[in-house]
């Protein structure tokens, strides 16, 4: 008799334990209220993000957005609840609040059943705190020599920077630490883009082969000076023009002109003998 009574026992510890178990596993695929940033890092002048959803939607309920940085309060704000339990709000990552770096703390809450709160956080940097490199690059060319590209960039290094003649463009490895940008400053001498009338065209610029836009801020009659942004991640940047050194053009002009020439001989010798 004792040892059933024993057994009954151990039966329902383990049986009451499943349940709490089970009721943890609801709790954590049925969160009340959840909160994201579109990103884990920002810069000063980004604009941030901020999503989520609650579990149950009450009309006329908003949910209330806090942001924090070393437990002080910098925004807060009501957001409206969509249908579908959504909700979302953007930041501007600016202003006399935004002057220290570090964690930032995003805190949503739904004051329904008592209040639930859903947290996130992110980094912040000012534009004084944002590390900008600013180098010269020594690029092989070839039977030219060298020559040098200016550029500053921040968020990554410049690992590499190389000629592609096959495709008329200069390739520049990096390694990125965070979202950042590089301006580089593209002697005319050396690459360049344009139309049939010699006015300036578009580059073509890929990013680990994908077509992403830039920025042009100067133009100069001996370089073009223009802007790429890129993410963490990111490892090679293509710019493609319509040529690069000139001497590649001049080789590739060369070799057509002997494959003409061949053709010419060849049709000539075949004429010789039928006559």
């Amino acid at each position: 008799m004792n040892i059933k009574i024993f057994y009954g026992i151990i039966f329902l510890a383990i049986l009451s334990t499943g349940v709490v178990f089970a009721q943890e596993d609801t709790e954590l695929i049925i969160a009340p209220i959840t909160v994201q940033t579109d990103d884990k890092n920002y810069d000063e002048g980004d604009t941030i993000v901020i999503s989520g959803k609650v579990n149950t939607a009450i009309k006329g309920v908003n949910v209330v957005l806090q942001l924090f940085t070393e437990g002080n309060m910098i925004e807060i704000a009501q957001i409206t609840v969509a249908q579908d339990g959504t909700y979302s709000h953007t930041v501007l990552a600016e202003g006399p609040l935004w002057k220290k770096s570090g964690t930032y703390v995003v805190r949503s809450s739904y004051e329904i059943g008592g209040g639930t709160i859903a947290e996130t956080e992110f980094s912040y940097l000012p534009k004084s705190d944002i590390i900008e490199t600013k180098e010269n690059f020594e690029v092989n060319a070839g039977s030219k020599g060298t020559f040098d590209v200016e550029y500053v960039i921040k968020g990554s290094v410049v690992k590499d920077i190389i000629i592609n003649s096959n495709n008329f463009s200069l390739e520049v490895e990096i390694e990125t630490t965070d979202d950042g940008s590089i301006t580089l400053d593209l002697p005319r001498e050396f690459i360049g883009a344009e139309k049939q009338d010699g006015k300036d065209d578009i580059f073509i610029i890929l990013i680990d082969g994908i077509d992403v836009a830039y920025e042009e801020s100067v133009v100069l009659s001996e370089s073009r000076k223009i802007t790429i942004n890129f993410e963490e991640g990111d490892s090679k940047i293509e710019i493609i023009g319509t040529y690069v050194v000139p001497e590649f053009g001049t080789m590739v002009m060369i070799v057509l002109i002997i494959g003409i020439m061949a053709i010419i001989i060849s049709t000539r010798n075949k004429f010789q003998i039928k006559i």
